[in-house]
């Protein structure tokens, strides 16, 4: 089992497509007036809904708080850093146990998490940090 796909709700359609498919390396397969679907390898979807801008639910409330996305590579996990500082001034890189974690802002400043390698190549020993501070 894996998952699949993921929706998000954005406040600039164009804007996000533009940052999703620069940092991912996604393909907008479908474009309307107020949502899109941007693909990637193996079937991964992420489709992103144009909503005008409304207040945020608060991080650390009942719910999913990041979507957490491996790098294929240690050339690809810096690409997405450099996108990500393109963006954001909010760019954390840090070094656990065998493996790194970048943690970004979107432009409508949601949180975005990448690791490097995946947990399919590095095993998780304990739970991250970062968890314990929301």
């Amino acid at each position: 089992m894996h998952l699949t796909s993921a929706v998000t709700f954005v406040s600039d359609l164009d804007r996000s497509v533009a940052f999703y498919c620069d940092l991912f390396g996604l393909t907008c397969a479908i474009l309307d007036e107020s949502a899109a679907l941007l693909v990637g390898p193996e079937n991964c979807e992420l489709y992103l809904r144009g909503k005008h801008a409304q207040p945020s639910r608060v991080l650390g409330s009942v719910g999913i708080q990041y979507l957490m996305w491996s790098a294929e590579s240690a050339e690809e996990f810096q690409r997405c850093e450099e996108a990500l500082r393109r963006e954001s001034i909010h760019v954390r890189r840090e070094r656990l146990d065998d493996f790194e974690i970048l943690e970004g802002r979107d432009p409508d400043n949601l949180p975005i998490m990448i690791v490097f390698p995946g947990p399919d190549e590095s095993e998780r020993h304990a739970i991250m940090p970062r968890i314990y501070s929301w």
